[in-house]
């Protein structure tokens, strides 16, 4: 991703209104075996469940049960694999041929070819058409033409993308990026069918495509439903009949639901019932590493925070933070204690490195104290860390890092919570850098790359960026790595670059989070994927 609001902030995912009287019934969507139903929590998404305006949690789950592209993440190693791409070759890591699979089609019988992938590409980069995911296109040769920084779209189309036959496509990238082809399993690169064109608002109303799942219906703030596709050509068929996502306004009536067998599934067991999930649900609850960290971010706009000095400030923050007491308190150990600022999941050779952050991750008062003290003090004489209200467990830990903080320098009032009543009103506020002090950032992985962890959210000008941080150093560094045609001196070059981040203290990583969900009695075979998604399609219903 390199620009729109890609931050997934998953811990606090998207909110919306609902009357309680929406929630509940898992037992009542039919039988048992592949025809049985899964009921499972869900919240309404951010933005239409157009591919490439989709950058949040809870419609990339339906999407990830909708569409199939080029590439997928394999559920067990988020390695990136060929799904409808038989070939993806380059020779020079700037030019691409795309080679397409046979067989495959929509769910409303059209075929899938490389016209499908290209047009939808097209609309997705396309200024007019305001998606949210539109930089992911932005390495596209051709792409400053149809999406520029001021002013209309010179063309319709990127130069850099040539439809050859209706199974061959070519793509020319603005510059080397060897690792390109693994970020083709995002579902803002998922093809489209000529309907999404032909009559835009029936097909946002009940979206068409090419995965092991249809949309049966949906009632925003209340329910929608999938159903098991017949004549889905993938591998990872559908093993039940079906997935009903509720939507809930709050996961603990989610999980007293599911305790209560009115749910089947919870994939964010709400951090006051951790105490208690073992209990109730013994081998049906799950807690396994995602690719996910929270951090804490940074104003840079605010010239208080953007001096020298203040890299020493906010050192001083992160060794004041006992990262382990509150992972092991306030998450009973679904969190683990961040060491650089990527995540575990990535594994060394995909670019995570443990104690890449060094000292500036080690609680030590001591030092802490110091070197806000050599820093000039914390900006304002008040650490004020914000975040969104609207979720019960974002107060909890913001109230632990603050009291550890304090605790640090011996001044209870130097750090407060500063709660934002919805996510909503939170991420406004962010992305109209109204930010006077820290504030809570999550980030779940588009693709299991170490690039994802760090241009996003620190190069200059990306648009997941809030905190509006530039280092030239940094960015030049990414830039080399992007055009490093092999992999491992990719990988080192990029965490040169995270070296400059945590010499800068950029952003403060606090923890890794884990993916946690529990299941009822009536399923199976549930796990979750390396993005801490559900495996919805081998999920089994007794």
């Amino acid at each position: 991703m390199r620009g729109a609001t890609h931050a997934k902030w998953a811990a606090g995912a998207v909110i919306v209104a609902l009357a309680a009287t929406a929630c509940g019934g898992g037992g009542s969507g039919g039988g048992g075996g592949a025809d049985g139903i899964v009921s499972s929590s869900w919240g309404d998404p951010q933005n239409p469940l157009e591919p490439a305006n989709t950058n949040e949690v809870q419609g990339g789950k339906v999407l990830d049960m909708l569409m199939r592209g080029l590439k997928r993440y394999d559920p067990k190693t988020g390695e990136a694999k060929n799904m409808l791409a038989a070939s993806i070759d380059t020779s020079d890591s700037e030019n691409f041929k795309v080679t397409l699979k046979d067989g495959w089609t929509f769910s409303n019988g059209e075929k899938v070819t490389a016209k499908s992938f290209v047009d939808a590409w097209n609309y997705g980069a396309n200024l007019k058409n305001n998606q949210k995911n539109a930089s992911m296109f932005a390495y596209i040769d051709g792409f400053d033409q149809i999406h520029p920084k001021s002013g209309s779209p010179a063309t319709d189309t990127m130069s850099g993308l040539k439809v050859v036959d209706d199974k061959t496509f070519t793509v020319k990238l603005n510059q080397k990026f060897s690792t390109w082809p693994d970020t083709l399993g995002y579902p803002a690169f998922a093809p489209l069918p000529r309907a999404f064109f032909d009559n835009h608002a029936a097909w946002l109303s009940k979206p068409v495509g090419n995965g092991p799942y249809t949309v049966d219906s949906y009632t925003k703030g209340s329910k929608l439903s999938m159903r098991k596709w017949a004549g889905y050509m993938g591998e990872d068929k559908a093993q039940n009949g079906g997935i009903d996502l509720k939507v809930y306004t709050d996961n603990n009536t989610a999980y007293t639901d599911l305790t209560a067998g009115n749910l089947d599934l919870v994939d964010d067991v709400p951090a006051s019932q951790l105490k208690n999930v073992k209990a109730d649900l013994g081998d049906r609850y799950i807690n396994t590493p995602a690719g996910i960290i929270q951090t804490l971010a940074f104003p840079y706009y605010d010239a208080a925070w953007n001096t020298p000095d203040a890299a020493k400030v906010r050192k001083g923050i992160s060794r004041a933070i006992n990262r382990k007491q509150i992972t092991e308190t306030i998450f009973q150990k679904t969190r683990t204690p961040a060491t650089d600022w990527t995540s575990p999941v990535l594994g060394e050779a995909g670019g995570y490195k443990a104690g890449l952050c060094g000292d500036g991750c080690d609680y030590n008062p001591a030092e802490a104290k110091k070197l806000i003290a050599d820093g000039g003090g914390i900006p304002g004489g008040q650490l004020k860390i914000s975040y969104n209200a609207d979720t019960g467990s974002h107060k909890e830990w913001v109230d632990a890092v603050c009291n550890s903080i304090n605790n640090a320098l011996g001044n209870d009032r130097a750090c407060v919570g500063g709660p934002v009543g919805t996510f909503a009103d939170f991420r406004s506020q962010i992305t109209q850098s109204k930010m006077s002090g820290p504030f809570r950032a999550g980030w779940q992985m588009d693709y299991p790359l170490i690039q994802n962890f760090l241009q996003p959210l620190y190069y200059t000008g990306a648009s997941s960026n809030d905190g509006k941080w530039t280092n030239a150093d940094f960015d030049k560094l990414v830039d080399r790595a992007n055009a490093e045609t092999d992999k491992a001196k990719a990988v080192s070059t990029f965490q040169q670059a995270e070296g400059v981040v945590r010499d800068q203290m950029a952003a403060i990583p606090l923890w890794y989070q884990n993916g946690s969900a529990g299941y009822s009695t009536r399923i199976s075979s549930v796990s979750l994927n390396p993005f801490s998604v559900p495996v919805y399609d081998q999920i089994k219903v007794s």
